[in-house]
């Protein structure tokens, strides 16, 4: 079997080891003569994994003891309602608004309370970060909210803003590439199909200070501090995405860490923007500055070109590899499981269409 290289924003590829891992505990899971996908929840070999995983999540980010880490079912955009039911109690947030995902958190924080878009960097179709100093916070405010890394535009925050509110990070498509110092935050949560396991699973890391008095409309599912008191079984989870986010966990651990996979993500993306940076046929438009090391868009000179090497990298087994339709072009996310050999192998292609179409 040939597997292709996936560079798919999300649901995004996973190492391997996990997926055969996964596949020889598909009918037996533990010795329990069933699929992981078919034992209950309550069960104890499945309370092991949950905890195991919650284990490792505050190992590898070195979480502090007095936040909660949970998991939750949904991706991050129902977290996007989440955040100001759990939080908003004297009814005013401020978002900082650098690309879709960051606009429609916002959006969805309006329908709740006085939600302030008090910086955004659409002004130049999110190619930046707004100076996170001189951004204009306003007094009495629930909380802060910014998405650290954009997906589709390929920003990320190189410096995070100081708030006398409690931040709040949508750290989807970053969470575990590089080093952070959670302290600094009041609530992160990050939908898990980047970085972590199959989409249906959240993450949420929260400062348990915060979360003990949601607004009283806040649906149960939602409450956080019902998920906390609960150890993420409340209800049925989704119970494979979160064993498949347990034995990503496993490997990062062996791998070295969250220092050790940034080490290798940085040169990674290093290897591609200076190939694109020292190209005369393809651009990267981001300031250099704010690049996103999990996701590098990039486009030919004309929309043709771009069509027609996505359709031929395709069959050259380099996948998913066409622009969100908000951006056009192409989007090589090279998340923590994307090998070196992929990127290598996409530059090798890069390199051959170029000198084909130039």
């Amino acid at each position: 079997m040939t597997r292709a290289y996936n560079f798919a924003a999300g649901p995004s590829t996973l190492p391997q080891e996990v997926l055969e891992e996964a596949q020889r505990d598909l009918l037996d899971f533990s010795g329990t003569g069933m699929s992981v996908t078919e034992i209950s929840h309550r069960n104890k070999a499945f309370e092991a994994v949950v905890n195991e995983g919650e284990a490792l999540l505050r190992e590898l980010l070195n979480i502090p003891e007095d936040y909660a880490v949970i998991f939750v079912q949904g991706g991050a955009s129902t977290q996007f309602a989440a955040v100001p039911l759990n939080l908003m109690h004297n009814g005013k947030a401020d978002y900082v608004v650098t690309g879709n995902f960051a606009k429609k958190a916002f959006q969805e924080g309006k329908i709740y309370g006085d939600a302030a878009c008090v910086a955004s960097s659409e002004d130049k179709t999110y190619t930046y970060i707004p100076d996170v100093k001189a951004i204009p916070f306003r007094d009495g405010t629930d909380y802060v909210h910014i998405c650290s890394n954009n997906t589709i535009f390929g920003t990320r925050y190189v410096e995070f803003p100081e708030t006398k509110a409690p931040l709040v990070a949508d750290m989807s498509s970053e969470i575990l590439s590089r080093e952070i110092d959670v302290s600094k935050f009041g609530v992160i949560y990050a939908g898990a199909q980047k970085n972590l396991a199959p989409a249906g699973v959240t993450i949420v890391i929260a400062k348990r200070s915060l979360i003990q008095d949601p607004l009283a409309i806040c649906p149960t599912m939602l409450k956080w501090k019902v998920q906390d008191e609960n150890k993420s079984l409340y209800n049925t989870p989704p119970c494979f995405p979160i064993y498949i986010a347990t034995l990503v966990l496993r490997r990062l651990k062996a791998l070295g860490g969250v220092k050790a996979i940034n080490e290798i993500n940085e040169y990674k993306a290093g290897l591609l923007y200076d190939f694109i940076d020292n190209s005369s046929f393809y651009t990267n438009k981001v300031e250099k500055k704010y690049r996103s090391i999990m996701n590098v868009p990039f486009v030919t000179p004309n929309a043709d070109l771009d069509a027609k090497f996505v359709k031929e990298a395709g069959a050259n087994g380099l996948v998913s590899l066409k622009g969100h339709r908000l951006v056009g072009g192409m989007r090589a996310s090279i998340y923590n499981a994307m090998p070196v050999e992929g990127v290598k192998a996409l530059i090798e292609f890069m390199k051959k269409f170029e000198k084909e179409n130039a």
